[in-house]
């Protein structure tokens, strides 16, 4: 999320709430509308409690999708780096075209897919790179020994760089389920309330601001922070870019120049076919 949304957001619900407490407070009883103190802190406790171990409990999930998508993203990126280096040792007929072919796929989730996944949105099919090198490597008929063993080392690294696919794409369209963000904010809505029943005229203004602003903060910088792991590609602070993928490609270019293969990869530089 962006930050300065973000800050804009918690500024508004803590100005929502200090008017919404200082409003009440007008009204308010001396000593608040609790005559047993204590036991209203007791259950207020419990509430804050609850809230705080739920929230936890999906912060934990929600990072988790988050680190298997960045997992994900680094391990398809130096998979398609090894399949690179793995394609110069097969037959010298396929060799252009399965290099081209991965310069593509590489382009194709840089310039096609982050932005889909920055939408929240993602491709449910094979990237079509994919399939063409697929397709490719139905032509290979190895026939040296080290032909035979790039052979079996590509679909292997195939395999790898499918299931990394899986997990990079995993968290675009988020993984909490709707209950659970019903929950949470029912939770949050329930602690900022019950705070404002500590209303109290004989109290300090500026006091009964502070009270009720930290509860908005914390209740409201929470949900923030779920929201944010929740999609770890939507523009902000903390998303994920595309580095790990435009680093290969920079390898991959710089190793093509050393190895004089100039001929140009058959997309353009967004990975979208010529």
């Amino acid at each position: 999320m962006n930050v300065g949304w973000g800050i804009v957001i918690v500024l508004g619900a803590d100005a929502a709430a200090v008017a919404l407490m200082l409003a009440i407070r007008r009204r308010a009883p001396e000593g608040g509308y609790f005559s047993d103190s204590d036991r209203a802190s007791g259950v207020f406790g419990v509430l804050a409690t609850g809230f705080a171990i739920f929230a936890g409990f999906i912060v934990y999930l929600a990072y988790t999708s988050y680190d298997q998508s960045r997992a994900g993203a680094e391990s398809e990126a130096l998979t398609v780096a090894q399949q690179y280096e793995t394609a110069q040792f097969l037959p010298a007929a396929v060799r252009p075209r399965l290099t081209g072919q991965l310069v593509c796929y590489a382009r194709s989730v840089v310039g096609i897919e982050w932005p889909l996944m920055e939408a929240g949105r993602t491709e449910s099919t094979l990237n079509p790179w994919a399939v063409s090198l697929f397709t490719t490597m139905k032509l290979v008929e190895p026939r040296t020994a080290a032909e035979q063993n790039a052979y079996g080392n590509w679909f292997d690294q195939t395999s790898d760089r499918e299931q990394a696919r899986r997990d990079r794409i995993h968290g675009a369209e988020g993984i909490i389920p709707g209950s659970l963000w019903v929950v949470l904010i029912l939770l949050g809505g329930v602690v900022l309330v019950y705070v404002l029943f500590y209303a109290d005229r004989a109290e300090r203004a500026r006091s009964q601001a502070m009270m009720i602003a930290s509860a908005a903060t914390a209740v409201v910088a929470t949900v923030l922070a779920v929201r944010a792991l929740d999609n770890p590609y939507r523009p902000g602070i903390g998303s994920l870019k595309p580095t790990a993928m435009e680093r290969t490609l920079g390898i991959i270019d710089a190793a093509r120049t050393t190895l004089g293969q100039t001929a140009p990869p058959p997309c353009n530089t967004a990975g979208a076919p010529r």
